[in-house]
């Protein structure tokens, strides 16, 4: 270096260290123009720019620098700069060269910020630590500390954090909306929403906070208000592919579906690799019968779960692919990327026997839903001088008569929607249940965390979710010999409790109402014959509708009678069939009704049709229950197997086909055949108070057989395993 370059620098670098940086890029910039590779003057020229946010110049600047020799503090900036453009790997490399002596405590928060942001929240944990060794007032560092500890699921360990570096930097905006994270994790959502508030007074601009605050919105019910606040996070950076995601929910639970659909492809085209958006996306337009690009979209789902990608959660995939190994590795990798370290199970100090086995249910549905129509009988049934029934509610408290039935027929309820996780848990095992049995699963607002905390030294899934966890955290599903065929239980992480009718409970005290309703109240033609499915329209995939176009055609002056849930799924559907062949005033749509009438209406239907892969549930024991016979296709899955378990139960097992090819025949043989027909209405009306499936004392007492061997393993020391009720 030149007395002249040396000055020049000299000169640079006192501007620099007084803050007037135009004046010390000029002279470091004139110290290149003659000395094009000096260390000094392209390390500092690019911290100037990185001070200024221009990444792209700085990157290129310090890479000159450090290509002449590593100096420290060019390589932390350098870092630094990796990590703002989000390269956290490169980032950590970086620092790592850093030597050991060098690496202050705002480093080793970088470091953590880093390692958080790849996922790995122990390292983060371990480097924010460390951080605060060196100067526990570190608010960043703590901060950070909290992130990892929110990550790890300590979530309270994690409030604490974010409160100590609020304490520190109270204007710290980036802490409050973590705060705010942690607290609606906690179920405290109206102090998360402060919070998030608290952060956007500090910044306005902070399109994090704003998302995050509609997440908390969304969790109380408050759509329109979370999708007004995910739609400020998108005005300030339309590039943020989670508030478009978190926008997509947000219009798909207030059921506009084809904004949602739009919403998600944004998410995708901004981060094609996020977690569960696809899955989310492909539902929403199954949701509106949207069938473009469908193929090559699943084509993509399977692919990413296949190469243990987290492109869906559960659910989606139960109505697109009868492959139980497939919805087996995709709830693996769901439970092990959402559930995380909590995966493994908890130990129980082993309790005494008791006398009375303690059963809780949980549930966000304890009102007037499909399960607890099924299930209200169940509850009341249950031996209480063997049994002690608690119900844990963690969904909206519903003022309806199934509620009240409900919480007569359980008699120890709890409403737990504002507990956390941990402290519903901490509720179960203060009440000694015995026996936690998950009715959600993956479905909308399940809390699997619950028993990844194991709120009961026994877990069993049933009912809600027609698949398996795919973790070892439930020991059990319930399930019956037609729905998991034995050679089908490796597909399924829980060990399998067969029940020797139909698994699926049924409420005997189901109404139908007195009305009878005629043709034209209900638009269906004055005469011809009546094909029906009340299935949700999501269920209907191109295929089904393919056989049931071809089923309408041969069958003259035929009708095929939907449920309408959307008008945009009418619409599509009407289009799709026109597409096929069939004019559109041969699909004719029913709306939602009081579910007493939706029964006395099925009376006017010939033939129930069967979607495929995931089938008629509940929708086919309420048409059985209405005397309707049901035509169902079996495959290999849960979900396509339960109409098949109901007809068994029922006594008319010849309503199963294996094959489109059968299903169609058979389908299309039954219109043409009256008297077939009539006669399988007649034994479905003689067999309804008598056969297993609506023998509603029977199978509780198969359930509570199935409890006590559960139960008495669990008590003799030995493992799961399969479990098998005689009848």
């Amino acid at each position: 270096m030149t007395t002249q370059t040396q000055i020049l620098l000299e000169i640079g670098l006192r501007a620099h260290a007084s803050g007037d940086l135009e004046t010390a890029k000029s002279f470091y910039e004139k110290v290149l123009s003659l000395d094009s590779n000096s260390v000094h003057a392209n390390g500092w020229l690019g911290t100037i720019e990185a001070q200024r946010k221009n990444f792209a110049k700085s990157r290129v600047l310090l890479e000159r620098a450090l290509a002449g020799g590593v100096d420290p503090s060019f390589l932390l900036n350098y870092a630094n700069v990796l990590q703002e453009t989000f390269e956290y790997e490169q980032a950590l490399i970086s620092y790592m060269k850093i030597p050991s002596r060098e690496r202050d405590q705002v480093l080793l928060s970088n470091m953590a910020a880093c390692h958080n942001n790849l996922g790995q929240p122990e390292a983060g944990l371990r480097c924010a630590d460390q951080s605060l060794a060196v100067d526990p007032n570190n608010a960043q560092a703590w901060s950070n500390r909290g992130i990892a500890l929110n990550d790890l699921k300590r979530h309270e360990e994690a409030l604490a954090s974010y409160e100590r570096s609020i304490e520190l930097k109270p204007d710290y905006a980036e802490a409050w909306s973590n705060r705010g994270n942690a607290l609606n994790i906690l179920k405290r959502h109206e102090e998360a929403i402060a919070s998030y508030e608290r952060s956007i007074e500090l910044k306005p601009d902070y399109a994090e906070a704003w998302s995050n605050r509609g997440n908390a919105l969304n969790d109380l019910k408050r759509h329109e208000e979370a999708l007004a606040s995910y739609e400020r996070s998108i005005e300030l950076k339309p590039d943020y592919a989670e508030a478009w995601s978190n926008r997509g929910n947000a219009l798909n639970i207030l059921k506009r579906h084809e904004e949602a659909i739009a919403s998600y492809e944004r998410s995708i085209e901004l981060k094609p690799d996020a977690d569960v958006v696809l899955g989310n996306m492909v539902h929403a337009q199954m949701k509106v019968c949207d069938w473009a690009d469908l193929d090559s979209r699943c084509h993509i789902l399977e692919s990413r779960m296949l190469a243990g990608d987290l492109a869906s959660n559960p659910f989606p995939i139960l109505g697109l692919f009868d492959d139980p190994p497939l919805q087996q590795r995709c709830a693996e990798i769901y439970s092990r990327e959402t559930l995380s370290l909590t995966n493994q199970p908890h130990t129980f100090t082993r309790r005494t026997k008791s006398a009375k086995v303690h059963i809780g249910y949980f549930s966000a549905d304890f009102h007037n839903h499909a399960t607890m129509c099924l299930m209200a009988e169940l509850f009341e049934l249950h031996d209480k001088e063997r049994f002690e029934i608690f119900g844990f509610s963690f969904g909206p408290v519903n003022d309806d008569a199934m509620r009240h039935r409900v919480e007569r027929g359980i008699g120890k309820f709890f409403d737990v929607s504002n507990l956390s996780d941990s402290e519903v848990v901490a509720l179960s095992r203060e009440h000694l249940i015995d026996i936690a049995v998950d009715l959600k699963g993956y479905t909308q607002d399940s809390r699997p965390l619950i028993f990844a905390h194991r709120a009961a030294p026994i877990q069993i899934s049933y009912l809600g979710f027609p698949g398996t966890m795919g973790t070892p955290l439930m020991d059990y599903l319930i399930a019956d010999p037609v729905v998991i065929p034995i050679d089908s239980q490796s597909a399924y992480s829980e060990k399998i409790i067969y029940l020797p009718n139909s698994y699926q409970v049924n409420d005997s005290k189901r109404l139908i109402s007195d009305r009878v309703f005629t043709r034209l109240e209900v638009d269906l033609p004055g005469s011809g014959f009546v094909f029906c499915c009340f299935n949700n329209n999501w269920k209907i995939t191109p295929e089904t509708l393919d056989a049931w176009v071809r089923i309408i055609q041969s069958v003259p002056n035929s009708i095929l009678w939907l449920y309408e849930d959307n008008p945009a799924a009418r619409r599509n559907l009407s289009v799709e069939a026109s597409k096929r062949g069939l004019h559109a005033d041969r699909l004719v749509f029913a709306r939602p009704m009081p579910h007493a009438e939706h029964l006395a209406r099925y009376q006017l239907a010939d033939l129930f049709l069967d979607t495929f892969p995931y089938g008629a549930h509940t929708t086919a024991s309420d048409a059985l229950w209405a005397g309707l016979p049901v035509l169902t296709r079996a495959g290999e899955s849960f979900a396509s197997r339960v109409a098949s378990s109901l007809l068994h139960s029922t006594g008319v097992p010849e309503l199963i086909t294996y094959s489109v090819e059968e299903y169609e025949s058979l389908a299309v043989e039954l219109a043409n055949n009256p008297e077939r027909l009539a006669g399988l209405k007649l034994r479905l009306t003689a067999n309804r108070d008598s056969c297993p499936l609506f023998n509603t004392p029977l199978f509780t007492r198969h359930m509570e057989s199935a409890y006590r061997s559960a139960f008495d393993r669990y008590h003799d020391g030995l493992a799961p395993d399969h479990i098998y009720v005689t009848a």
